[in-house]
């Protein structure tokens, strides 16, 4: 009779174990309008959250960090080889540092550069954008040796006083950050590139209490050409076993948003006066989502994955067109890749889908060439852009000129790796200033060969993008941008 009970009580519990665990996974139902707040609001966390573990997680990144809290350099000039992102430019080069401030603060140590151009970039899931030292700031700006702190509100330990041997300190919204340098590395003066390049690979991050205990510095930098596994200081499956699994976006949209989310919200700060934080927070709400929770696969609610990547991909969309309104960009244009409080939603949105992470307009200002009569650019065809004194680009810093093919954004191969013009892939200025640049499948008799930019002959869709650094606001806007004109 005892074992009858005891099974019937066992029984009892399994039962009620099965409808507590159906429960607690229940469908959140989730209206059109909710929905799409929904992606609106957490778009660029998700977008972010992949870029920036992809930056220190994935393996096959050949840009990759090898983990957290650890350095690339990127001291190559990019060519027509490199397959793995859209658009590159071969006028900076990269130097990552990817940052956990998680268990203490983190110190970058940076040489000093020679260099018209470097500016520091820091992002973290929020993808808002801040430049804490940059060349266009001050003539000062890495003269010297410079030392940055990084931090979060959940850092423990330490709430942001004075550290002696640091520079400056740098709060940071979350704890998961990006710190790229980028510096303009002047390749057409060989003995200022190679200053440049090795001061890249001085660049080290390192943890607080090594930083105040160490004596010599030893920086652990990859170059460009290392196997990320050079980087590795940790096993990179441990360090990857702390998030959850990163991928596509629309992916994480559709199979394991919940998860992703909480994790995201656990390691970014709240502002619950900010509009946009206190939006987010409240369309996570209906999912059990907010700060300091912790994810449960088994308590956690469902919902529907496959609808939530539908609107996802939707808003890409929508998004992307927006870069094709001209209304829109030229209300928006110089307004992205700001820091928090300084950005709508829809340019947050329009951002992260078109491809985190930029630069704010105070650094850098992209322009996309196009033809006189609105014509596709296309390979079968030479074509010249022509540019008075008074029409050159408003670039305090400098600025470039680079062709790409219009499906892949890839680099056009040509066996003088010549993929731009401008100061740091080489210009010609006429005697009055001005530039004529060709595009074309041979070199004209009348064109210097820094002012040509090689093509294949054959039916390839092309495009051109020009680059500003450090640009005159002020003048950029009554300038017009040079316009491509086709020539037989």
């Amino acid at each position: 009779m005892k074992q009858f009970a005891a099974r019937l009580a066992l029984g009892a519990f399994l039962l009620f174990a099965g409808v507590a665990a159906a429960q607690s996974n229940r469908m959140i139902d989730l209206s059109d309008a909710q929905m799409e707040n929904l992606v609106r609001r957490s778009y660029q966390y998700v977008a972010m959250f992949n870029v920036n573990n992809k930056g220190a997680l994935d393996a096959n990144n050949p840009m990759g960090t090898g983990g957290y809290n650890k350095v690339y350099a990127a001291t190559a000039l990019t060519d027509h080889t490199l397959r793995v992102i859209a658009r590159p430019n071969n006028d900076t080069l990269y130097t990552i540092g990817m940052v956990d401030v998680t268990e203490e603060p983190i110190v970058m140590r940076i040489p000093a550069f020679d260099s018209t151009y470097v500016s520091l970039m820091v992002t973290g899931y929020d993808h808002y954008v801040n430049i804490p030292i940059s060349t266009s700031m001050g003539a000062d700006a890495f003269v010297e040796p410079t030392t940055i702190l990084f931090y979060s509100e959940r850092t423990p330990g330490y709430g942001g006083e004075p550290v002696e041997g640091v520079d400056r300190i740098f709060e940071a919204t979350g704890d998961f950050l990006s710190a790229v340098l980028r510096v303009m590395p002047h390749a057409a003066e060989p003995e200022r590139l190679k200053a440049n390049r090795a001061a890249m690979q001085g660049v080290s991050v390192e943890p607080l209490s090594e930083f105040l205990g160490q004596g010599d510095h030893e920086a652990h930098v990859a170059p460009w050409d290392s196997p990320p596994s050079v980087n590795r200081n940790l096993d990179l499956a441990e360090d990857i076993a702390r998030f959850p699994r990163f991928g596509s976006d629309f992916e994480i949209f559709e199979d394991r948003f919940i998860e992703v989310m909480q994790f995201v919200v656990n390691h970014t700060t709240f502002d619950p006066q900010d509009e946009m934080d206190a939006g987010l927070l409240a369309a996570l709400k209906p999912l059990g989502i907010a700060p300091g929770k912790t994810y449960d696969p088994d308590a956690a609610p469902a919902i529907d994955g496959a609808e939530l990547r539908a609107v996802a991909q939707r808003v890409a969309l929508e998004s992307l067109a927006l870069f094709s309104n001209a209304a829109w960009t030229g209300e928006n244009g110089t307004k992205l890749f700001l820091p928090k409080g300084k950005m709508a939603l829809d340019r947050m949105v329009a951002q992260s889908v078109a491809g985190p992470i930029g630069q704010p307009a105070s650094q850098a200002l992209y322009s996309q060439v196009v033809t006189d009569d609105g014509a596709p650019m296309n390979a079968m065809h030479d074509y010249e852009i022509v540019m008075s004194a008074e029409d050159m680009p408003p670039a305090k810093a400098f600025w470039s000129l680079t062709l790409y093919d219009t499906g892949n954004g890839f680099f056009i191969p040509n066996d003088r790796f010549k993929y731009s013009v401008g100061e740091n892939a080489g210009f010609q200025l006429d005697e009055d200033g001005g530039i004529r640049i060709v595009i074309a499948a041979e070199q004209p008799a009348d064109v210097p060969e820094d002012n040509w930019l090689p093509i294949n002959r054959e039916d390839l869709d092309l495009d051109i993008m020009m680059r500003i650094y450090a640009p005159d606001l002020e003048r950029f806007a009554t300038w017009t941008p040079p316009v491509a004109r086709r020539i037989d």
